[in-house]
């Protein structure tokens, strides 16, 4: 037994095998500490929340608490990411990395108000997660302890798991056919493990959850109009709605159409690589909007300074630095640069792929007069060899320099 101190625990509880059996391993290791369960509802399965509470307790937790994060998840945490255009590693839409911040901090705020003085978390020691949730704890509530039972315990497989459950009477659902590790929000679902282990292994349809293979999609393309306002989606065929209900719609949308699908092998922050399908159909119709409404906005430097802004917070919130004074930061510039991202995508839905086809904004630089192929009175072509002669001066006198030498 190894108490520390602790007396009350708050865990990050999803009422699977994991964290199932958490709660009876922390009340045996730390002296018959007090467990309190904690649910975020960021929008997976309901199926997952029903009776959720009763698991909880049935497995020896004090009390459950079930907190809706939805709409925050999506306004407070997906909506910036996506003004920042952040892709991790060039594909990945980072779903899972930007919820584990609110849920921590949504842990956090329960801890402090029950007075609870430790928190736990059911990550591995392999991932990402527990990278994410302690840099939480530790940027909201230093004072408070952190169990981390996958770095502690000798439980090693899913039938040590269950074993362990067995031998305590305490009912699961979980059985040994569980090939798959999935991870479900509002904005994506991950599927890890089985076939996908070895990456010579095609994906196969056991690997994808939401979304129709592309090939089984309808045979006839379907238009959804996308409204953007300051860099966020705001309505859906012309129906204003709040960002989840927005990504709710898309969704629906997006899965029917087989869009969204990525399979990719990633470099996780603690040096390991993982392979992963990762389905973001709502997601991935929002950035194709957000995207088309910016070629039309953004001039050619500020475009520019915006990628960058996104390659660095993809690192960012991979890292699960949320809280880091460099997100808000990065931040703040994209922010800034969205205040005139406004404007209307069509976009084209077919097979698996997402496609603008028409786009407009009230505050476009697309000038028709100056851009066209044909005959135009407000361009002169003559003025284009002083600008070229400037542009290439540097080049020209290193040359010269050159021909001196010779």
């Amino acid at each position: 037994m190894n108490n520390n101190g602790i007396k009350k625990i708050v865990l990050a509880y999803s009422g699977g095998l994991d964290t199932s059996a958490i709660i009876p391993w922390l009340k045996e290791n730390y002296g018959d500490c007090e467990v309190v369960a904690f649910v975020a509802d960021i929008g997976q399965e309901r199926a997952d929340l029903e009776g959720v509470e009763q698991k909880a307790l049935n497995s020896g937790a004090s009390s459950c608490y079930v907190v809706d994060l939805r709409e925050e998840f999506i306004s407070e945490y997906v909506y910036p990411v996506l003004q920042t255009g952040a892709l991790y590693e060039g594909s990945y839409l980072l779903g899972t990395s930007m919820a584990r911040p609110l849920i921590a901090k949504a842990q956090v705020e329960l801890a402090l108000k029950l007075g609870a003085d430790s928190l736990c978390h059911g990550a591995t020691g392999k991932g990402n997660d527990q990278v994410r949730f302690e840099t939480t704890y530790t940027a909201l509530a230093p004072h408070l302890k952190v169990v981390a039972p996958w770095r502690e315990w000798n439980l090693r497989s899913r039938e040590a798991l269950l074993d362990y459950l067995k031998e305590r009477n305490i009912p699961t659902t979980a059985s040994l056919e569980k090939i798959y590790s999935r991870d479900e929000n509002a904005w994506h679902i991950s599927t890890e493990g089985g076939v996908l282990e070895t990456p010579w292994n095609a994906s196969n349809k056991d690997c994808w959850v939401w979304t129709v293979a592309p090939e089984d999609a309808p045979d006839r393309a379907e238009l959804v109009t996308v409204t953007v306002e300051k860099g966020k989606v705001t309505a859906v065929n012309g129906k204003a709605m709040s960002p989840f209900k927005c990504l709710e719609a898309l969704n629906e949308l997006g899965a029917k159409h087989g869009i969204g699908r990525i399979d990719i092998v990633e470099n996780r922050l603690v040096g390991i690589k993982s392979r992963g399908c990762y389905e973001t159909p709502g997601g991935t119709i929002m950035v194709t909007a957000l995207r088309g409404v910016e070629q039309l906005v953004l001039d050619r430097d500020s475009f520019k300074w915006r990628e960058q802004l996104g390659l660095e917070m993809a690192y960012v919130v991979y890292d699960g630095r949320w809280f880091a004074p460099l997100r808000r930061s990065l931040q703040a510039a994209a922010e800034s640069l969205a205040q005139d991202v406004n404007g209307e995508v069509v976009v084209k839905l077919y097979k698996g792929q997402a496609t603008a086809i028409q786009k407009k904004s009230p505050n476009s630089l697309y000038s028709e007069e100056f851009a066209t192929f044909g005959e135009d009175e407000v361009y002169d072509h003559s003025h284009a060899g002083g600008f070229i002669r400037l542009f290439s001066l540097s080049s020209r006198i290193r040359a010269l320099n050159e021909l001196k030498t010779k």
